[in-house]
């Protein structure tokens, strides 16, 4: 498979970094992007790159690492950039792109609405119009189950109507699918929107519930539930997302479409405090909890319908809640250790 060249962006990032790991695992040669921001933790972030092989990281330059040698390479660029970008896809004749880069959180985009329009707005722009003149024909990039809005039709389906975002997180990320149509209806490159349902586990991001519950309950603070803990998610472990990842990105479309929008998660929401009381069991501790109310931008549930994907690429996620939650607990006494 090393005539696959594959772009991730985002690699530093959460889902990115598991990615890379399993195309590498998988054979294939990766070119890893991220700007390495300072929204969380850009230690954390430098750390899976650890993983990866790269100790060393230089502003605008590839690098490469001992663990994988010229299999994987990695950049620090801005998809905004629109001088070096286009340099980079000269230098290699990508097979496809799986763009995970993004300026993430719901909350913090009510905050910094700037960032999100540069990162993911301009950003993908850029990015697809580097694709179109390149000629690369298939890009498989990261959407969110926060498109949904408040929707009270339950289980979530791609074919609901998602005309109400409720934070600029989400109206942005329906502009991505929006804008992924038009090129490829435009310029014949075959896209495909992956709706990502709150994923957790190792090296899971620190402004994630996940996170931010095991920290606060080893180290014995509160931890903040909003709307009086009546919330669920379809929490999704790690493996099985990056699973469906990779089959999107490395197998054919079965029916050849060039425009595709797929709902990626677990399918079996979660009850806020019951994800709480997990945490509970294999911490060992109380939670310390402070009731609050429902914040401005978030949603009191999501569920999704995996259907399509699993019809299409047999997609099966399999890990439990209990499992995952284990497993993050475990990496986290270690890496905090």
């Amino acid at each position: 498979m090393k005539e696959k060249i594959i772009l991730v962006t985002g690699a530093a990032g959460f889902i990115g970094f598991h990615l890379c790991k399993r195309l590498l695992e998988q054979g294939c040669r990766v070119i890893g992007l991220d700007n390495l921001n300072g929204y969380y933790s850009v230690q954390l972030k430098l750390d899976r790159l650890k993983q990866l092989g790269i100790t060393e990281v230089i502003e605008g330059e590839l690098v490469t690492g001992e663990k994988f040698k010229e299999d994987f390479q990695f950049i620090k660029l801005d998809l905004e950039n629109r001088n070096e970008l286009p340099q980079l896809f000269e230098k290699f004749k990508f097979t496809s792109v799986c763009n995970l880069a993004a300026q993430a959180g719901v909350r913090y985009s009510i905050e910094n609405p700037n960032v999100y329009i540069d990162s993911n707005i301009v950003g993908f722009t850029n990015l697809l119009e580097c694709m179109r003149h390149a000629k690369i024909k298939k890009l498989v990039y990261a959407s969110s189950s926060s498109v949904y809005g408040n929707a009270k039709k339950t289980p979530f389906e791609t074919i609901d109507t998602v005309d109400e975002p409720i934070s600029l997180y989400a109206a942005t990320k329906k502009s991505n699918e929006l804008m992924a149509y038009t090129y490829s209806h435009l310029y014949n490159i075959q896209t495909i929107g992956l709706r990502f349902f709150t994923v957790y586990g190792p090296w899971g991001r620190p402004d994630m519930a996940m996170f931010l519950f095991t920290d606060a309950i080893l180290n014995d603070k509160p931890i903040k539930v909003f709307n009086n803990g009546n919330l669920s998610r379809d929490f999704t472990y790690i493996e099985d997302i990056i699973k469906g990842v990779e089959k999107t990105l490395l197998k054919p479309q079965p029916h050849n479409k060039k425009y595709s929008l797929y709902n990626i998660g677990n399918g079996d929401p979660v009850k806020l405090l019951d994800f709480i009381k997990a945490i509970e069991k294999e911490t060992g501790k109380r939670a310390k909890q402070e009731m609050l109310p429902m914040q401005a931008g978030d949603v009191e549930q999501t569920w999704a319908d995996t259907n399509a994907l699993e019809n299409d690429y047999n997609y099966t996620p399999s890990t439990t809640i209990h499992q995952g939650v284990y497993d993050f607990v475990k990496w986290f006494e270690k890496y905090y250790s």
